[in-house]
């Protein structure tokens, strides 16, 4: 990682910024997909582009962009690649937990290593518990005086092979509070294993994290559980970057569409017969079928972006009224940019034909990567609370998925 600060980004040239970093993965993705080729030089182009410190505080020393902004940024770098795209999730994720929960000492600490161009992962999920939320790695006492031991073993861990620095989830003292700890990716006890296999988002470094007698200093620990106790944007903000992510993954996927048919796919007789089709891009069935996906896009992108507008809004004003509104129109724009993604990346096929099934065209890949990265929580989920609330106006949990 390198010490030297990097040059901080705007409103205006964020999104600039990733659109160029987005044509250049764009070049590659494919190739990358084929051959589970981890993006380790594009990785760290993120970084040194000034995109991972998007949202370090102002009184850090960073530019502090509001939620629609970075949210932008996710849908493009997903276009390009949407294993890149979701690399940084969980970095952003937990930033804006140090935001909340973090002594003044230790947001210092780690966001000047971050606008150095420091990547945080996460290693949260364990496989065998009875559920998602479900916790049992645990900080215990140390040998000394204000030292914890950590010890578990985490899978999901989106971005560790990537990493400079891991949030670790764990329980104080087996049975206790939620905390952080904030362990380097070199620490002594900790294994980072490349062992995702999906069918989809093949090269996120999904997978494994063991975490052995690793020794982590209480100035290192931030406490988790109380996240939850106050209204926050912070499950809001999450869910709003993982709907950009699949708003991207279907916009490149309706964009590969239209430039195999263009260029590859052949008429249908009939087409040709009965439309007087002298190329598959004149089919009225085709043409009828890019604009229903289309129209699905931008519909997507639409709420997408006033989501983001709403998580804006709360976090200038945060009241119980506020976040759970943040809560819901992010829970709308993630069930609507779920379905698209998937639907589109499907019909990608469908639109451009036979030839778009061979494996040299890779073009399932969007499909794969769509449907992959939409199984991280139940959109259905998204659609009760939303029916719920206009229903009786029940409001939304509070927790990281909403």
């Amino acid at each position: 990682m390198s010490t030297t600060e990097i040059s901080l980004l705007d409103a205006e040239t964020a999104p600039v910024v990733a659109r160029r970093l987005a044509d250049e993965l764009a070049l590659g993705d494919g190739a990358r997909d084929r051959g589970r080729t981890l993006p380790h030089d594009q990785v760290r182009a993120y970084a040194a582009a000034g995109l991972g410190a998007l949202t370090v505080p102002l009184e850090f020393g960073g530019p502090a962009l509001p939620a629609t902004s970075v949210a932008e940024v996710f849908r493009l770098v997903s276009w390009g690649d949407p294993n890149v795209g979701q690399v940084p999730h969980s970095h952003f994720v937990f930033l804006n937990q140090l935001r909340l929960n973090g002594t003044r000492e230790q947001q210092q600490r780690i966001y000047s290593e971050v606008r150095a161009g420091a990547l945080v992962a996460n290693a949260q999920s364990e496989f065998g518990t009875k559920h998602v939320r479900d916790i049992r790695t645990t900080l215990t006492p140390g040998r000394e005086e204000g030292e914890w031991l950590l010890n578990g073993e985490k899978f999901y861990c989106t971005g560790s092979l990537f990493a400079d620095y891991l949030a670790v989830l764990a329980r104080r003292d087996v049975d206790g509070p939620l905390q952080v700890a904030w362990v380097r990716a070199e620490s002594p006890g900790v294994e980072i294993v490349d062992d995702w296999d999906a069918v989809g988002q093949r090269t996120t470094g999904s997978g494994t994290v063991r975490l052995t007698d690793v020794v982590v200093a209480e100035e290192w620990i931030t406490p988790f559980a109380v996240t939850f106790d106050v209204p926050t944007t912070y499950g809001a903000f999450a869910q709003l970057l993982h709907a950009a992510i699949d708003a991207g993954i279907a916009r490149r996927a309706l964009d590969e569409a239209s430039t195999f048919v263009c260029t590859k796919s052949r008429p249908y007789a009939d087409a040709v017969a009965l439309a007087g089709a002298e190329t598959a891009a004149q089919d009225p069935l085709v043409v009828q079928a890019f604009g229903e996906m289309e129209l699905a896009v931008r519909s997507a992108e639409a709420l997408l972006a006033e989501a983001g507008r709403r998580v804006d809004e709360a976090d200038a004003d945060l009241t119980e009224k506020s976040a759970a509104e943040a809560s819901l129109a992010v829970a709308a724009a993630r069930a609507s940019t779920a379905k698209v993604s998937v639907d589109v990346t499907s019909r990608l096929l469908e639109v451009s034909g036979a030839r778009s099934a061979l494996t040299t065209t890779n073009l399932d890949r969007h499909w794969r990567n769509a449907r992959t990265h939409t199984l991280h929580d139940p959109a259905a989920w998204k659609v009760q609370h939303l029916g719920r609330w206009a229903v009786d106006r029940t409001p939304p949990p509070r927790h990281g998925q909403i």
